[in-house]
């Protein structure tokens, strides 16, 4: 594969991965019965069942459990899956209470961010007109912060998490599915024990109804499908090329 169709395969898992999360509001808004923890642990538990499945029917799993041995990498991904929690959980509440056009503000700071890591991190060179795009986003986006009349930390929250993530996961260079499986084995323990609790107390939405059940449990697909294009994209692209494509999400939450 030439560097030119190398890109252009990153170019489209980029847009794919961020219109999928773009529609993601329409999906979570159904499942507005459960609390955002137990969507969030619901999201990580089916997550990585599917992507075990996955590993076994692409014969991944040998190499994943290798990486293991590598300290360093290991050390990464549990900090990229700490950043992934908090990113998942703040937007999932964000859109169960509906603080939606915060949470896409979020979306629309985190390209700046992203940007801006691309830039002074990996040392990334933008073209004028790139530069002339973000600076026009840059206005829009302090313009939109302002007449929001409040701090929008969850904007902020958002655009932080997403941005480490993305600069440690260019950094990985590993597999789009290995990487997601071990970020979700990872956050396994806790969202058992905390889907447990909730089991105990008679708080959990989930078994209550059939066809509320495979929602939750769908949750994982809509979640690993959207990661695995944008870990695709984030191998082949430069950061600030994936920072840009982002204000697909944001554009598309603000039309649903």
């Amino acid at each position: 594969m030439t560097n030119s169709e190398r890109k252009g395969t990153g170019l489209f898992f980029g847009i794919a991965a961020y219109t999928i999360w773009g529609l993601l509001p329409l999906f979570w808004h159904y499942l507005h019965k459960a609390s955002a923890f137990e969507i969030l642990a619901h999201r990580g538990v089916w997550s990585l069942l599917l992507c075990v499945i996955l590993l076994a029917f692409l014969k991944k799993l040998k190499g994943t459990i290798a990486i293991f041995r590598q300290p360093r990498t290991l050390a990464l991904l549990a900090l990229t899956s700490f950043l992934l929690t908090i990113n998942w959980g703040v937007y999932i509440w964000s859109v169960s209470v509906n603080r939606i056009v915060e949470a896409s503000l979020g979306y629309y700071i985190t390209p700046l961010v992203s940007v801006t890591f691309g830039v002074l991190v990996l040392r990334e060179r933008l073209r004028r007109m790139q530069w002339i795009a973000v600076s026009i986003a840059a206005i829009g986006v302090f313009t939109l912060t302002f007449e929001y009349g409040a701090f929008p930390w969850i904007a902020f929250v958002l655009a932080v998490t997403w941005s480490s993530y993305s600069l440690l996961k260019k950094a990985l260079q590993l597999g789009a599915l290995e990487g997601i499986s071990i970020e979700t084995l990872f956050a396994l323990l806790p969202n058992l024990v905390y889907l447990t609790l909730i089991e105990s107390q008679h708080r959990a939405q989930f078994g209550l109804s059939l066809g509320f059940s495979v929602l939750l449990a769908f949750a994982g697909v809509a979640t690993v499908i959207p990661l695995l294009l944008f870990n695709g994209a984030t191998t082949r692209l430069p950061l600030t090329m994936t920072g840009l494509l982002q204000y697909i999400t944001p554009t598309i939450m603000f039309m649903v």
